[in-house]
């Protein structure tokens, strides 16, 4: 008996040896990350009968359990990726508003720029007022400038965020790979430690990018991207890979481990999220600012035009800008090369486009055209060969093959490149370009209402015309290179001829005559000046609906509900990874008080097992000296 007391003694005092070591463990553990709480498993070990009773044998510590469940712990990695795109896009918004707010504010260069007019229209013949209003211009391009620079830099950052994200998540997966082995090899032993590590590896992963995973028989763990691509299999790690898009080598893609780019594919995580601000907030942003200064440029240089500046001649451009950005894919195989214009201001929009050769087709010569986030636009072919679509016009020399695709970038880097082209402030075309007077012979109640440029690039503009009437209200117009056109009159209906536009009220008599000239005895006045002025409130994009200063508005407007968005975002999923953290918690977490009953209990139960052994001992002795003494 007393053997047998002393086999169950020692098993008692081994479990609760174990049992203290794990509580131990627990507690020393208790704010190690991704650590899991452990627990003895304890069975009761088999015991002799005779055929009337059964003595029980002890006890057997048959393992060292974590506390572990798979869907807390799926749901914890998911929320992870989710709060931590959350978290990108909320930061990198912020930080455009900020530069949006504190980059000279371009709203108030806008306003002063076009005040200045107001002053040029005050005062017209005044030198003073005039290289402020020029002085106006520069300032104003110097906003659109560094605001721009502040964008590209932003773009040069995340895309070097990018690229260094996909290095981090690659060494996660080497890393998990590894364990991955080292798991297998521990076969049935239930190596608690390195099934830590690597759920923290891959909750680590999950806050980099979007994945799924499952657990395999043998032990090991496979995790796969967002887009459907092995990460982890086994011992084998599959390596993301970054480098540039095959259009701009500056915006840098994710390629899968067979070389796929699966950029577009991403999301989750703050790789995700770093992709989703530069596709969807960063790059728009760039185009609306690069679309604003254009229309600026646009509108300003076409109302020059259309007046005289101090030395009598036709206004000149005040800006310059620069052409849309072509960018041929790396994977053309023909020789074409593919120029892009704007054409058309008012129909011109803020997205980028791929041009891709088909080799079938006629009417648009085997091309066809798409934003880059996938719609079709309709292409028009021109009858000198070029196309046309969204104010674009486009012209392709050399021989393409089919397949060959061109990123179009009409906006992009228009805000960087706008400057002042003009260096005297009389340059400023503050007259208006056209006068017109009626015959001092004239007989009929005709009058002139008004004389307007409708085309200020017709070389005949200024060459001066005469508008003869005949009976029945039959005109023709005689201009100063000699050509003559004919029409019939009207009411309320202008004549145009040569980039101009004269309306007339009343009606003419027959032999009246009209003349229209360059207003050369006007050119301290200040029509023009005023038109100028007035842009502030003109539509210039949108088909005339959108003026500068609105289409400003309308960006700051988008980044700021962007900003908001990703503000309500990031609370919203901070909130559920709280709540998942805390479920998975309330099961793998440490809990002192819960420990230290247990350091308690496990105490009481190795105590007492020593009495066991103590009193087998006791009882093994008695039984020896009376052995001897019998």
């Amino acid at each position: 008996m007393s053997s047998s007391m002393l086999n169950i003694g020692i098993s008692g005092l081994n479990a609760a040896q174990v049992a203290l070591s794990t509580v131990s463990n627990n507690i020393a553990n208790a704010s190690t990350s991704g650590y899991s709480e452990e627990s003895v498993i304890q069975v009761e070990t088999i015991g002799q009968s005779n055929s009337q009773y059964t003595i029980g044998s002890g006890v057997d510590v048959t393992g060292v359990q974590r506390a572990y469940s798979q869907y807390l712990t799926s749901a914890l990695w998911s929320t992870n990726s989710s709060l931590q795109n959350a978290t990108t896009m909320s930061n990198l918004t912020g930080a455009l508003n900020s530069l949006l707010s504190n980059s000279g504010n371009l709203q108030t260069s806008l306003d002063s720029f076009y005040s200045a007019f107001s002053n040029v229209a005050n005062s017209p013949s005044s030198s003073s007022v005039r290289q402020a209003a020029l002085g106006s211009a520069s300032s104003l391009t110097s906003v659109f400038n560094t605001l721009g620079q502040q964008l590209s830099t932003q773009s040069t950052q995340v895309n070097q965020q990018i690229g260094t994200t996909v290095t981090s998540i690659n060494t996660l997966t080497s890393q998990i790979a590894q364990l991955n082995g080292q798991i297998m090899a521990a076969g049935n032993t239930n190596p608690n430690q390195l099934l830590d590590q690597r759920d923290n590896l891959v909750q680590q992963l999950a806050g980099l990018t979007g994945i799924s995973a499952s657990t395999n028989s043998n032990g090991s763990i496979s995790v796969y991207t967002s887009a459907g691509g092995t990460l982890v299999s086994g011992t084998q790690s599959y390596a993301l890979s970054s480098g540039g898009n095959q259009y701009d080598a500056t915006s840098t893609d994710v390629f899968d481990s067979s070389g796929n780019d699966i950029t577009s594919q991403l999301s989750g995580g703050s790789l995700g999220g770093l992709i989703n601000y530069r596709n969807t907030v960063l790059q728009p942003a760039q185009n609306a600012l690069g679309q604003s200064a254009i229309a600026l440029a646009s509108s300003v240089n076409g109302q020059q035009a259309q007046g005289l500046d101090l030395n009598g001649k036709q206004g000149a451009a005040m800006f310059s800008v620069g052409t849309p950005d072509v960018m041929g894919s790396s994977k053309n195989t023909g020789t074409a090369t593919v120029g892009a214009s704007i054409s058309d201001v008012s129909q011109l929009t803020s997205s980028d486009y791929i041009l891709t050769y088909t080799g079938s087709g006629t009417g648009t010569n085997g091309w066809s055209l798409k934003t880059t986030s996938g719609q079709s636009v309709a292409l028009t072919a021109n009858s000198d060969g070029s196309l046309s679509a969204n104010g674009l016009t486009f012209n392709v020399s050399g021989t393409a093959q089919q397949g060959d695709s061109y990123e179009i970038e009409p906006t992009r880097n228009a805000s960087t490149s706008l400057s002042v082209s003009m260096t005297d402030s009389d340059g400023i075309a503050a007259a208006a370009a056209l006068s017109a007077t009626a015959g001092k012979s004239n007989t009929g109640t005709g009058a002139v209402s008004s004389v307007s440029v409708t085309n200020s690039s017709n070389t005949n503009l200024l060459s001066g015309a005469t508008i003869t009437f005949g009976a029945g209200g039959a005109y023709t117009v005689t201009d100063g290179a000699g050509n003559t056109t004919t029409g019939t009159y009207t009411s309320g209906q202008p004549i145009t001829a040569d980039g101009w536009s004269l309306s007339l009220t009343g009606t003419p008599a027959s032999g009246d005559s009209f003349s229209v000239a360059a207003n050369t005895n006007g050119l301290n006045s200040n029509a023009n000046a005023l038109a100028l002025a007035g842009l502030a409130d003109t539509g210039v994009l949108d088909g005339g609906k959108t003026s500068v200063v609105d289409s400003y508005s309308n960006l700051t407007a988008q980044i700021g509900t962007a900003g908001s968005q990703a503000s309500a975002e990031l609370t919203t999923q901070t909130n559920l990874y709280s709540e998942a953290e805390g479920n998975q918690q309330s099961l793998a977490g440490v809990n002192l008080n819960q420990e230290a009953a247990n350091l308690v209990q496990y105490q009481q139960a190795y105590q007492a097992s020593a009495q066991v052994i103590a009193t087998a001992q006791q009882l093994f002795t008695s039984l020896i000296t009376a052995m001897e003494q019998g």
